[in-house]
């Protein structure tokens, strides 16, 4: 027997579809625009249908770039978001579930000085330590490479503490059975941790890919050359206010190709990204 649906199950689903729309309107509205001629959008005439340039505008963005300016196209600056993006997301996660690692299974001297070290760095400000960060990247001659627009960002107090609670949580007897089958240090961190850290793993890599890929400060201080801008920076670039024109339907198609990695990164890890910050049975 199918059961009457009742009004109070429907309100929360009519909330819920409200609020969707409220967000994607202006996503809408930001794809509609990149199909418009320029003097359409300049105008104010905007429609709520596609216009004629949708190839035109999206392969003159990727491939050629705005008219007029010496800007890169917009496919390079995808890829060095993407880089970008990518080496912060799996340097971060390398380096601190390696940091967790030491300091739950190893007994050194100050291992909770040390810990308690990086997890108070999260107190400074990126503008805090953006001076002497850029001032040691210029003097190493990092400037206007991927080494510069990662190295000094790949570190992450967070994440340490993420994988060491995690660690924590782990029963004592998976160790004890580890030492019995004659398992190393590093036959337990490969064998046993990095399979039960999967989903956790995941989760992190959502955030922090995220997080590179939405950077606008760093990338914007160490780089000079449009070759090596970030689709972020590129799109502030993108937007003139001299004598030239903005070339909207340019810069509105740059900002829908900004969002495609990102979505499609939290699209594919989905199932993995909710599993690793929900489940607790481990």
């Amino acid at each position: 027997m199918v059961e009457r649906r009742r009004l109070g199950d429907v309100f929360p689903h009519l909330i819920l579809l409200v609020g969707v729309a409220v967000v994607a309107f202006p996503v809408y509205l930001c794809f509609i625009g990149s199909t418009l001629p320029q003097d359409v959008i300049a105008n104010g005439q905007m429609t709520l249908a596609p216009g004629p340039l949708l190839f035109d505008t999206y392969w003159r963005t990727l491939f050629v770039g705005p008219s007029g300016t010496t800007r890169d196209p917009v496919g390079g600056m995808l890829v060095n978001s993407f880089v970008m993006a990518a080496v912060i997301a799996l340097g971060k996660i390398a380096i601190s579930i390696v940091s967790a690692y030491a300091v739950v299974y190893f007994k050194f001297p100050f291992r909770m000085v040390a810990f308690w070290m990086i997890f108070l760095t999260l107190m400074l400000p990126v503008e805090v330590r953006i001076y002497p960060t850029y001032k040691i990247a210029s003097d190493l001659g990092l400037l206007n490479s991927y080494a510069g627009l990662t190295l000094p960002l790949i570190a992450s107090a967070t994440a340490t503490l993420f994988f060491r609670q995690f660690f924590m949580t782990i029963p004592d007897e998976l160790i004890e059975a580890s030492k019995l089958d004659r398992a190393g240090p590093f036959r337990f961190f490969c064998d046993t941790l990095l399979p039960l850290s999967r989903t956790n793993i995941a989760a992190l890599f959502v955030i922090l890919f995220i997080y590179g890929w939405n950077q606008y400060l760093w990338p914007l201080l160490i780089t000079n050359r449009d070759d090596m801008q970030t689709i972020v920076v590129g799109i502030k670039k993108m937007i003139v206010t001299a004598d030239a024109l903005t070339e909207w339907n340019v810069v509105l198609a740059t900002a829908m190709l900004a969002m495609l990695p990102p979505v499609a990164v939290v699209i594919v890890m989905q199932r993995w990204f909710v599993k690793g910050l929900v489940e607790t049975e481990k």
